[in-house]
């Protein structure tokens, strides 16, 4: 079962807040539930006094004021489902947004561990559930609940036998759904992980469609998508089959409770007792009283989705990081140095070896120290612990002379840099790729580090410049043109590290050409470190690290070591291994 704190802690955060559109809501449903109990009354006393020779024009004033009542009743309904929309959509959304915002505070560890499409569906299709529980489901219960005591006390004035007998059906009938709601929400969590798990895997052989088709794996993912199906329906049935135990009880009793009314009517019609109108008074709070029991039933039964998304927001939510952003330092203007103290990091807590084993060396600002290393050997780890998407399991590192825990993580992100082979574009235009939105960025800075980066001629042929639209990853443009935008990104944050991940080691000489001029002035006046996956990146190098197995094979200065014959480095030159270290 789901505490009750976790739907109290949502309905604090999201719905207190929004306490005016709430009472709003509420009034309009107070104001439905009023005409709801006025109407059958004017048809009883119409039907009274049809039957009973009351004048014409009673009658007609009677009618009319039911028509009336009945469109301002329907104009109530429609304005509370759009107050009731707006309300959950508002909620939702700002769950949607902290829930995005969240995740992407947590590590790399978590995401390594989790799906792309099983995220998506963790913040959407979770989320979405819980719309109906923000939206109605607090003030429909609870306006609900007066209109069921509201007609049962009518039907006491009505006749005491039959307040009594409606009393105990709805009592039995809503601690039996109360019963099946305590047994259902397990069944509805399991449904939302079986659907996350399938989303998650479905997003991920979309991603490899190309490798999948290479390597002739189609028949394999077919059958674990069918795999997958096979588990999903099960708990789709076990979900079904609750929702369906609620209703099928309501249409038993209700059944029921229709037969009891039509044989005391044709027991007591015609007596001092009961008349024709309040036959028909009876009946119609008969069916009034199901109306709020089938919506309170609704209710439930989004409760039992609303109860399974809870569980999976709340667990989501609670999740931290393993960074330690507790930091408030600032790093200091200009290049910095680098430092790696004893470092020792392994992705797997339980894992026997380290990807990094007490590894130590430091890079003067301004300077520029190439690592080489064979695939595995932990090259790209380095990038990752500077990049500070991990930290350290033991040993220090430190920028500027300040250890990375203790550092403001707003003034990280602002002074580190990291040009990958990998460009990500976003579905945005060029000028929210290259400030991410930030609006504090003035046209000029930008158009002017387009042009120093040999990007000129290319915004001026845009039809609508730093407003066209880039499609999302690298659509509509050349590598080159995608290389040199990330280059862009990093010139505006103006960092005091950068960390170049073999950025042109994939394009072709002309256009790696045109890199390399722009590499050169992203390194000026900065201190960087470049993933070297070929020999002739190192030439801009003022150390070279070559690891192997976790560990420092070999440290020390780019000209001191291709001199010296007896180092790895010269060895590698000699041999002309441009690409085994890859």
């Amino acid at each position: 079962m789901i505490p009750l704190s976790s739907y109290w802690a949502l309905m604090r955060a999201y719905l207190v807040p929004r306490r005016v559109p709430m009472a709003g809501l509420g009034t309009l449903l107070l104001a439905m539930i009023s005409l709801q109990l006025i109407n059958p009354r004017l048809v009883a006393s119409f039907i009274d006094g049809a039957t009973g020779g009351a004048p014409r024009s009673n009658l007609v004033r009677t009618a009319t004021l039911f028509l009336g009542l009945a469109i301002a009743q329907q104009l109530l309904n429609i304005a509370a489902t759009l107050a009731a929309e707006r309300l959950g959509w508002d909620a939702t959304n700002q769950l949607r947004t902290d829930l995005a915002s969240h995740l992407l505070s947590l590590d790399m560890g978590f995401h390594k561990a989790h799906t792309p499409g099983e995220l998506i569906e963790r913040i959407d299709g979770d989320v979405t559930a819980l719309s109906n529980f923000f939206s109605r489901f607090t003030i429909h219960v609870a306006a609900n609940a007066v209109l069921v005591i509201g007609v049962i006390a009518l039907l006491f004035g009505v006749n005491p036998w039959m307040g009594f007998g409606m009393t105990l059906v709805t009592v039995s009938s809503l601690m039996f759904m109360l019963a099946v709601n305590r047994w259902a929400i397990p069944q509805w969590q399991g449904l939302r992980g079986h659907s996350a798990r399938f989303y998650g895997f479905l997003g991920e052989q979309l991603a490899g469609t190309e490798d999948i088709r290479s390597a002739g794996a189609g028949a394999y993912v077919l059958r674990r998508f069918s795999e997958i199906l096979r588990e999903w329906r099960p708990a789709v049935v076990r979900a079904g089959m609750a929702s369906a135990a609620m209703w099928g009880s309501n249409v038993v009793v209700f059944g029921a409770v229709t037969t009891l009314i039509f044989w005391l009517g044709s027991t007591l019609l015609g007596s001092a007792v009961l008349t024709i109108g309040k036959l028909y008074l009876v009946f119609s709070y008969a069916e009034l009283l199901r109306f709020p029991l089938d919506r309170i039933r609704n209710e439930l039964e989004d409760l039992q989705k609303a109860g399974a998304a809870i569980g999976r927001v709340s667990e989501l939510l609670a999740l931290r990081s393993r960074l330690d952003e507790s930091g408030r330092q600032q790093l200091q203007a200009g290049a910095l140095s680098v430092d790696f103290d004893g470092v020792t990091f392994s992705y797997d807590d339980e894992e026997a070896r380290s990807v990094l084993s007490e590894v130590a060396f430091s890079v003067e600002p301004g300077q520029v120290l190439g690592v080489l290393g064979r695939t595995g050997s932990g090259k790209t780890t380095i990038a990752r612990l500077l990049t500070r998407l991990y930290d350290p399991m033991a040993g220090q590192v430190r920028l500027g002379g300040v250890a990375l825990p203790a550092v403001s993580m707003a003034s990280f992100r602002r002074r580190v840099g990291l040009v990958t082979q990998d460009v990500q574009l976003l579905r945005a235009s060029v000028r929210a790729n290259l400030t991410f939105f930030d609006d504090s960025v003035p046209d000029e800075r930008i158009e002017a580090v387009l042009g120093e980066l040999g990007l000129g001629d290319w915004l001026a042929g845009l039809a609508s410049g730093l407003d066209t639209d880039l499609g999302e990853g690298t659509a509509g443009l050349s590598a080159g043109e995608a290389q040199l935008l990330a280059f862009a990104r990093v010139f505006l944050r103006d960092p005091g590290l950068v960390i170049l991940d073999e950025a042109s080691s994939r394009l072709d000489p002309a256009t790696e050409a045109l890199i390399e001029k722009a590499v050169d002035r992203l390194l000026a006046g900065r201190t960087a470190v470049i993933i070297a996956h070929r020999l002739a990146t190192l030439d801009r190098a003022d150390q070279v690290l070559i690891m192997e197995d976790g560990r420092i094979a070999e440290l020390g200065s780019r000209q001191v070591l291709a001199d010296d014959p007896t180092s790895r480095l010269a060895r590698y030159l000699a041999a002309g291994m441009e690409e085994v270290l890859a």
